[in-house]
């Protein structure tokens, strides 16, 4: 390489890049333009389409095959979801993306699940035409995209429009190391506390809270329809027991989904971006729900934060299982942004989460 040739761009894309591959028709909406509402510090958030299917079957297209082939197989019948349709708790579906993509080469795309979306146990994932992995998208890959929703605790209203999932770009390797993420812990203070690291931050769950034994809530098995426009509207007693522990342990039911927060403060610095990934499957019988992408300011001092938990979305597996005060459940993956975002999570623009802890989803009222 000349040392007059510029570096390759590596790392996750920062929102005035988005705003440049929206120009470039690199991400395009069709049937309506982009908003910028939905471009978030390192991410893009993606909207519902007009029609939904009720399929059979969770699926990948698989290489070679389109989602439409698949659906062919699979669908038992279509809905409009223009005036409003319930997705009922149990029930898998797919709904087309308003969004689709022509990526440049060198450029590739992880999506997730929104944060109001994991803490209502809905499971959505995204799902490419040749897709051989969920929430995955090829570098070069220029196609349709599609949510694949299951709503596992409570059936929810959708509408077009609505932004269940985001996704966020990237080009290059970026993910720090161990070493390289000790060392900007040296200079950041990423976690309180000492830091566990390990392929990732390491967090754990706190179940000896300050100032009372409120450690959780775990969803009501029959509760009601959840709209998912409907902000600060419901009642948490109608959705939510209550978890209190003055022991610092809770035993987790096979099955049951709960709302924990991490025992760590967490902060990612402005030039940084983070995804909760699981621990270890080793560790216990249940799954730290890993639909968090963290931006860049989040819980930051730059942002106007103070450190801000992490929400933990927990389901147990196969048998009960005791959960302790102070035990590791989760990692964070931190990486490199390709530049400083020209807008930080929590300045200036409307964050629900930044300094949250113990926190249910914005739909619900809290006192």
């Amino acid at each position: 390489m000349s040392p007059d040739t510029p570096a390759p761009m590596r790392g996750v894309l920062p929102a005035q890049m988005l705003r440049q591959m929206i120009a470039r028709a690199e991400i395009r909406a069709a049937s309506s333009p982009v908003e910028d509402a939905q471009i978030q510090p390192a991410s893009l958030d993606l909207r519902l389409g007009n029609k939904a299917w009720r399929v059979r079957a969770s699926f990948l297209s698989g290489s070679g095959r389109s989602v439409a082939d698949r659906l062919s197989d699979l669908e038992m019948h279509q809905m409009d979801l223009s005036a409003g349709a319930v997705l009922e708790k149990g029930c898998v579906y797919v709904v087309p993306l308003m969004e689709s993509l022509a990526l440049p080469h060198g450029i590739q795309a992880v999506t997730n699940a929104k944060s109001s979306t994991g803490r209502l146990d809905l499971l959505t994932r995204v799902i490419t035409d040749q897709g051989t992995e969920f929430d995955r998208v090829a570098e070069g890959y220029c196609g349709p995209l599609y949510a694949e929703i299951c709503p596992r605790s409570f059936s929810v209203l959708v509408r077009p429009g609505m932004r269940l999932n985001q996704i966020r770009f990237r080009a290059g390797h970026a993910v720090l190391d161990d070493a390289e993420l000790a060392a900007l812990h040296e200079r950041e203070t990423l976690v309180t506390g000492t830091p566990l690291i390990s392929e990732g931050l390491g967090f754990s769950v706190d179940l000896r809270p300050d100032g009372g034994a409120l450690v959780g809530y775990r969803a009501k098995p029959h509760a009601g329809v959840i709209d998912l426009d409907r902000i600060g509207a419901y009642d948490p007693g109608e959705y939510w027991e209550e978890l209190r522990s003055t022991t610092g342990q809770i035993i987790l039911d096979p099955g049951a989904f709960y709302i924990l927060v991490s025992r760590e403060a967490v902060h990612i610095p402005p030039d940084y971006a983070a995804e909760m990934a699981p621990y270890l499957a080793m560790v216990g019988e249940f799954r730290v729900h890993y639909a968090g992408f963290f931006d860049p300011g989040f819980g930051h001092h730059a942002a106007g934060g103070t450190g801000s938990r992490g929400v933990l979305e927990v389901r147990c597996h196969e048998a009960p299982f005791l959960l302790e005060h102070g035990q590791v459940v989760g990692r964070l993956v931190y990486e490199r942004m390709a530049a400083r975002p020209d807008q930080l999570y929590g300045a200036g623009i409307k964050s629900n989460y930044q300094g949250q802890g113990l926190k249910l989803a914005k739909h619900f009222r809290t006192a």
